[in-house]
């Protein structure tokens, strides 16, 4: 299942003041992002991050690593008031991240959970390497098909998420893979209801296009009930690192 960026944007907007207080693995996700690129280098002169949101990953690059400047894009034009507390002086570029056209290049472009919402992404990862200079650096985390196992089992929604075979055939093609991992993170509930107010306060509501219905709730919690009977929630993050080969 694709969805129309408008859909994505206008669910993450009306989560965006309750999104970093409830995005425990997107902030663990950052962490770890910031980390392993620093194992590789600390130093970079221009960095480019997309979907920056309320900047959980802002911070960590922000706090780990060193740059001159900074562009830092989202599909929400209300992501600029959060990075505003966070970088005294950067470009903000609005707008869907595979479309955006910067008028600069970069030492590493540097993502958190957003690549799982892209189309095509052997596109848009050969937009990125036309962004990178010579060296340069793709960084970023999304989730494989194992992500929401339970609500793909009781309601059959899920996103298009790539394998990891499939991501390493993608970027192996014009870049060097320099770190590929993937891991579990599973939450805990005390009731389905309560994993469905995790969801929309992450914004992850947007994975259906039309808001539900109190009956559809109330079906999605009693079928939940049936089929599991501890209420949790599964996140299968995979990080990538990548160098741009030419």
């Amino acid at each position: 299942m694709q969805l129309n960026p408008k859909s994505v944007k206008k669910c993450f907007e009306k989560s965006m003041d309750k999104y970093d207080e409830n995005a425990l693995v997107q902030k663990l996700m950052a962490e770890d992002l910031v980390k392993e690129v620093s194992l590789i280098n600390k130093n970079f002169k221009k960095i480019l991050e997309l979907g920056a949101g309320t900047g959980l990953l802002t911070c960590q690059v922000k706090n780990n690593l060193t740059f001159s400047q900074y562009t830092a894009n989202d599909l929400s034009e209300k992501s600029k008031k959060y990075l505003d507390k966070i970088l005294f002086e950067y470009n903000f570029l609005c707008g869907n991240a595979q479309r955006i056209n910067p008028n600069s290049t970069f030492d590493l472009i540097i993502s958190n959970a957003v690549f799982q919402w892209f189309k095509n992404l052997d596109e848009v990862v050969e937009k990125y390497r036309k962004l990178l200079n010579k060296n340069g650096i793709l960084a970023f985390t999304t989730f494989s098909p194992e992500n929401f196992c339970e609500l793909k089992q009781v309601t059959g929604l899920s996103l298009d998420y790539k394998t990891e075979d499939d991501l390493k055939n993608i970027l192996s093609k014009n870049y060097e893979i320099l770190v590929f991992k993937s891991y579990k993170k599973v939450l805990e509930f005390n009731t389905p209801l309560e994993l469905l107010y995790h969801m929309k306060n992450t914004g992850v509501n947007s994975l259906n296009s039309s808001s539900w219905t109190f009956a559809q709730v109330k079906d999605f919690c009693k079928k939940y009930s049936e089929v599991y009977p501890q209420v949790t929630l599964a996140y299968a993050p995979i990080l990538v690192i990548a160098r741009k080969t030419n």
